[in-house]
Order: structure tokens, then sequence, then C-alpha cells
């Protein structure tokens, strides 16, 4: 199969999208099949020329309103070459707006299905874009769904994220599908090395946390929570493994709390470095409310870290309360998310424990696996769509009238969401 993946945000950007996108990319190639990945251009360090070759670069605007974002220009998405012949069997959109409109008008080019994934809660998003409002927050909730009902099959990675786009009004097909980590290499991370290399004694606790630092992490919770902890427990640190806009305030955080000698910042890492590092940790904290997935919370658990967090969607399928770590109320306070912290810190034979279970957590969502399970997926939109597509092959004006149907859908999907935001506002 050709399947065709268009993302606005790929490697070398670091961020869940991207790690997901380049995941199912490498299996689907490992199980045999042809990959493009049409992607905005990203400045600064490149991908080795093997991950590169797979990828049609678009030209974008770079750091988008402040954030790590690039945002594709008007026009830049032109058909390439390349793209022409590569002759996709499927469109593989990762965004409802952008690269996903290009891939809507593509699939009714080639008469081929679309699929999507939503891997975002859009509207917990809304802060990069000036005049963030409540209003905005529900035409980015519109935008997406309505994007969604314009795709002949939706890919959910979470369950709970399935729920929530049928209560909104998907009625396009809905699989979850999460997107499955390498669990062997996350195991076979070496903590020890990661502790030298970042100055963290070998005897010490070692609370951890991976993920882009911003706002809608809810980080400034997890500070409340892990400062005074620290401060207060001799040989104790934070790990934190990433970078973001929220990066300075959590830095201040832990200085009021009299914690910054314990805030130990790796930085971004990937690779074999950021193996390492869950490794090195005792115990994974994680306050997110705004995933769809969770990917590091699996990925710590496959390096056997016990987690506490939130329970968030997303995190609430894979985290089982008292089993594979602590899974608390979304209104929990800090101080109590602490006390589960120190409970682990208090009793090695628990964390063995939940070590164990978590690391059998992360085994059921292999690579592999959840690359077939989007393999199937993608064959049974095909088979749906399979009569519909026929009949527009064999009309004069099948392919223009579908083309001309999806540029209509897409102006009036977009004219609803600003009617709808606006009456929302008034």
């Amino acid at each position: 199969m050709n399947i065709c993946l268009m993302t606005n945000t790929y490697l070398p950007h670091v961020g869940g999208v991207a790690r997901s996108v380049s995941t199912f990319a490498e299996e689907y190639r490992r199980l045999g099949h042809e990959v493009l990945v049409v992607a905005p251009d990203f400045p600064g360090r490149k991908l080795p020329r093997r991950q590169e070759a797979i990828v049609e670069r678009i030209a974008a605007l770079q750091q988008f309103n402040g954030s790590d974002f690039s945002v594709r220009l008007p026009l830049a998405a032109a058909l390439s070459e390349r793209l022409d012949n590569f002759r996709a069997d499927i469109f593989h959109a990762h965004h409802p707006f952008l690269l996903g409109d290009t891939a809507l008008r593509l699939a009714a080019r080639r008469n081929v299905p679309v699929v999507f994934t939503h891997h975002t809660r859009y509207e917990d998003y809304t802060h990069y874009v000036p005049f963030d409002s409540p209003a905005l927050k529900q035409a980015a909730i519109h935008l997406s769904t309505d994007f969604a009902n314009l795709c002949d099959g939706v890919i959910a990675p979470s369950a709970s994220i399935a729920r929530l786009l049928q209560r909104r009004g998907v009625h396009a097909p809905i699989r979850v599908i999460p997107t499955g980590i390498a669990v062997e290499a996350f195991a076979s991370g070496n903590g020890a090395r990661a502790r030298e290399r970042l100055g963290i004694p070998r005897r010490a606790f070692v609370i951890g946390h991976v993920g882009r630092l911003a706002t809608e992490k809810n980080l400034s919770y997890l500070a409340e929570a892990v400062a005074p902890l620290v401060a207060a427990t001799p040989g104790s640190r934070f790990l934190v493994v990433g970078a973001g806009p929220a990066e300075d305030d959590l830095v201040a955080r832990f200085e009021r709390a009299g914690a910054a000698s314990r805030l130990v910042r790796a930085g971004l890492l990937t690779g074999r470095p950021l193996h390492d590092a869950y490794r090195a940790m005792d115990v994974f904290a994680f306050s997110s409310l705004s995933e769809t997935q969770g990917m590091v919370v699996t990925e710590a658990m496959a390096a056997s870290v016990p987690v506490v967090a939130l329970r968030g969607s997303g995190v609430r399928e894979v985290v089982r309360h008292d089993q594979n770590g602590y899974l608390l109320p979304a209104g929990t306070r800090p101080a109590v998310f602490a006390t589960h912290l120190a409970r682990l810190r208090a009793d090695p034979r628990l964390r063995r424990r939940f070590a164990g279970a978590a690391r059998a957590t992360a085994d059921s969502l292999s690579r592999r696996h959840c690359a077939e399970q989007a393999l199937g997926f993608y064959e049974h939109v095909r088979a749906l769509t399979r009569r519909e597509r026929l009949v527009t092959d064999r009309s004069p004006w099948g392919t223009l009238l579908r083309r001309v149907g999806v540029e209509w859908e897409i102006v009036a999907r977009n004219a609803r969401t600003v009617a709808d935001a606006l009456a929302s506002a008034s």
C-alpha cells in the first residue's frame, strides 16, 4: 500500500504528534509498505538522510506566535511532482487544518479515502492564538469535529477520546488505535549512565517528568506538588526532560520553594539518551489533563517506572490505580499528589511491584501491534468506500464533482465554525 501521511509537525520537531507520525511511518516501512510524509520545513538540525528521504517538505512560517510549531504558507502545498508520482492509496491527515485541508483536496483529486487521527484536544491550545476566548475554544471543537466528518475514517488514540468524539457528533467510523512504542528500547536504557551524565547521585530518589514544557501540560500544578517535596527530602531530585515556553516559570517555582538545586533540566532528548533518562527515574509524575494518549506515560512504564498521574483523558486507559501506579482525581490537591510520590519513595517493595505491572502494561502497546491495527483500519476504510470510488471513476464528471464538493464542504465548515464562534460569543 502507498500511504501518504500529512502533518503540520514532524521531526526534528520534538513532540507527541511528530513522534507518533514517525513511529507509524517506520513501522509501515518495516512491514513492506511505501510511505511519503508531507510536513513543514523545520529550521536548525536535520534528520539523518535515510529518515529525511521519505519526507516532502513544505515552506512554512516558523515559531508561530511564540510557539515552536510551524505553519505552512498559503499555497505552499501546491502539488509537487513527487506527490503526483507517489500515487497514494490512502491519505492520513494528522491535523484538521492547514495540511489537513490539503489532504482532503489531494484525496478528492486522486479519488482515494482520507483517515484522520485526532491527536489533540485543540480547545486546550487556543492560548497560542491571539484573542483567546471561550468562543475560540468552541470554534476549535467545531473545527476538528467537522473535519473528522469530512474524512472516511477517524483514529482515536484512546477510548476516552473516541467517546468524546462521539459525544461531539462525529459520525465517521472511529477506531481506537494508540501510538505504539519501542518497548525493548525503553527497557534497555542505562539509568546509571544518565545519572552520571546529569550529575545525579547514584542513590538519589528521582522523580521524573518528560514532555513539552507548556501551559497546557498543567506544570504549575506539578511544580506545586513536587518542589516542596524535594526541598524537604534529602537526596531527592526532580528530573525534567523537555523544553518549552513554560520552562522559566517552572524554574521560578522551584526557586521560590528553595528547591532550585534539586531541579535537574536535561533539555530535549531522543534515542538512547532519552531511554537512559527514563531508566534513571524511580517514579514518573504526570499532571496533564489535555492528553489524547499520554505517550510519555507508556514510555515510562516500558522502562519499568511506576506512575503518579491525574485522571485525565488518554492517561486513565494505562495507569491503573494501586496496580502500576496511582491515578488520582483531577481535583486532587497538590499536597495529596505529593503524598503519593512520598509513599513510593518510602516503600521500595511497593515500587518494585508497581514497576513490574507497569512493564506488563507497556508490553501490550508495541509499535508493530499498533501499526498492524492502523493498516487494518486503512483496509476497512478502503473497503467501505470502494463502491463510491468506482462510481466516481466511471463517471466523466465524477472526479470534478468530488473535488468541487470537497472544496464546498471545506468552505462551509469554516463558515460554520466562524458563525458558531460568533454566536457563542454574543
